[in-house]
């Protein structure tokens, strides 16, 4: 009876992904239920920025993008202003050493001390760096962000149970095809249905429920992230601003500098890209 021994792997299979799910979605914090504040940060007081909606450039970046996005930004503020050159051969060099901001002076340490590294190398460090994760503290405390290690169980449970429902069509053909002469496949292939069932139940809840911790923003994060976006729009386009706004919330993709978007995208997929 070797369907047996697949229907109950897909039973385990279903078992194993929804609970994780359920264990990861029960370890995601309690989030504040009012409008949090940032106050003054180590950030505010270093350079990093006025507040547009209650947040600077840099914590618009983080929940639009995360990690990624504040090292884009930065790169990108730092080329404008020509402190950095980034070549679309994919190198970054280091013109004006004197920093804004710490996010700045993450950029130039990790140029080295020749003042010259791979873009990639630069956005990876910088995203990695102390500087980067000290705005991403900020906002989780504010309960704007989502921490790390929630958003990444969340994120790994998901594509588990994706995976499982998957995997249990894939056990029911087998279970078919493996079937003596003359018994009745149907049966058998409803009994799949069974696990099946239950592993998209998970995912419609979770869509609900769970989607919104798998996003650097909070649910309050996404609502401060979109009064941001309202309040720089009525700024004004064609700024110096408004182009590293348009970074922050959308990514490089934006830049109408093809040059600098092939520099930017130097050392990772294009679908990474914005």
């Amino acid at each position: 009876m070797l369907w047996l021994l697949l229907l109950a792997s897909a039973w385990a299979a279903t078992a194993v992904s929804c609970l994780r799910l359920c264990l990861a979605a029960a370890d995601v914090p309690r989030l504040p239920s009012g409008v949090p504040e940032l106050g003054d940060g180590p950030g505010d007081a270093d350079g990093e920025g006025t507040r547009e909606a209650g947040l600077t450039l840099y914590e618009a970046a983080y929940l639009a993008g995360g990690p990624g996005r504040v090292a884009d930004l930065a790169l990108v503020a730092m080329h404008g202003r020509r402190g950095l050159l980034l070549a679309h051969t994919g190198w970054t060099t280091v013109v004006d050493p004197d920093a804004e901001d710490t996010l700045e002076r993450s950029v130039i340490a990790a140029a080295g001390p020749a003042g010259q590294e791979l873009t990639a190398s630069v956005r990876t460090a910088v995203a990695a760096g102390g500087a980067v994760r000290a705005v991403g503290d900020r906002l989780v405390r504010a309960g704007l962000a989502v921490p790390d290690r929630a958003r990444t169980a969340v994120v790994s449970a998901l594509r588990a149970v994706r995976a499982t429902s998957l995997l249990i069509p894939a056990l029911a053909v087998c279970a078919v095809l493996t079937l003596p002469g003359g018994r009745e496949p149907g049966p058998v292939a409803v009994w799949f249905t069974l696990p099946l069932a239950l592993t998209l139940g998970a995912l419609a809840m979770a869509a609900m429920e769970v989607r919104p911790y798998t996003r650097f923003a909070s649910p309050l994060g996404a609502h401060r992230l979109s009064a941001f976006a309202e309040h720089t729009a009525a700024g004004g386009q064609g700024t110096e601003r408004a182009r590293l706004t348009a970074v922050a919330l959308h990514g490089v993709g934006v830049l109408d500098d093809p040059e600098l978007r092939v520099a930017l995208a130097a050392g990772r997929p294009a679908h990474r890209v914005g």
